[in-house]
């Protein structure tokens, strides 16, 4: 996601510096430096894209970087992180006098290469004002929006997500009952699409899983740590969320599986393999 995004910050006329731990990422026009702590003093702005919240804890804190960044700097982390394990890393940027912006985007890579994703915003309204040209360079501006204070950005993001995946348990459900009655699973995708349980699932993402692609573009692991981490904090809220547990421990249990592989819809791969049967298209079977 990182290299597209910088790539259309240099296109744009941004004078932009990168840095990575795999020596291989590189950006054309963009000066590499060698480590955080001297890409975050050179910085006006620092975006992060990285996997998870390990990853933003240890690129930001374990490296000096947040104490290297200089007061009135703007730090915009992209990450699908969660607002606790952000908050100590953001207290102490802003302790530090360098304002904080979260800005969690969906999309996918083609979407960053067009600069199309959409953007989950959270902070203060004064510094997404500021940001925002930067963020309408690497998203659609009408999909660019301001969820609230520090902390909505990463819950919206994570409960689009929480959607997505009990979208994808669920429908796996109906189609593995549906085939295995006799339903053609051409059939019953076009009912169920011109149905009041159509969803963008549905009309386009099973084109892929009815294809045997598990969309291997995010890891299953990750897919677990963020459908863990909306859960702890529904927890903590006392909200309800049986459901959302159920689709939170059907992917416990394919990462148990199928371990820590590329996958997005591993989940639907376990039901498939429990149930005896694929969900495939007759051309394709």
């Amino acid at each position: 996601m990182g290299a597209p995004m910088c790539a259309n910050l240099v296109r744009a006329g941004y004078p932009v510096s990168t840095t990575d731990i795999r020596q291989e990422a590189s950006v054309r026009g963009a000066r590499r430096l060698p480590d955080m702590a001297a890409l975050a003093a050179r910085s006006d702005v620092l975006i992060t894209v990285l996997p998870g919240p390990g990853e933003v804890a240890d690129a930001m804190t374990g490296t000096g970087a947040v104490d290297a960044l200089p007061p009135g700097a703007v730090w915009i982390d992209m990450t699908s992180n969660t607002p606790d394990a952000a908050e100590p890393v953001r207290s102490r940027a802003l302790a530090r006098g360098v304002d904080v912006l979260e800005a969690p985007v969906g999309g996918g890579v083609e979407a960053a290469r067009a600069g199309t994703l959409t953007v989950f915003a959270g902070g203060p309204e004064e510094v997404f004002l500021r940001c925002r040209p930067i963020l309408e360079t690497l998203a659609d501006p009408a999909h660019v929006v301001r969820v609230g204070g520090h902390g909505a950005g990463y819950t919206a993001k994570l409960l689009v997500n929480l959607l997505w995946f009990g979208q994808a348990v669920a429908t796996a459900e109906a189609l593995l009952l549906g085939k295995r009655v006799g339903i053609d699973l051409g059939t019953l995708r076009r009912v169920l699409a011109g149905s009041a349980a159509g969803t963008e699932f549905i009309r386009h993402d099973l084109s892929a899983l009815f294809a045997g692609d598990y969309l291997e573009t995010f890891g299953l692991d990750r897919c677990w740590e963020e459908l863990a981490g909306i859960t702890a904090l529904a927890q903590r809220h006392e909200v309800p969320f049986e459901l959302s547990g159920l689709v939170e421990e059907t992917y416990r249990r394919a990462l148990d599986r199928f371990g820590s592989v590329d996958g997005e819809l591993m989940a639907v791969a376990l039901l498939e393999e429990e149930a005896g049967v694929r969900l495939r298209t007759a051309h394709e079977e």
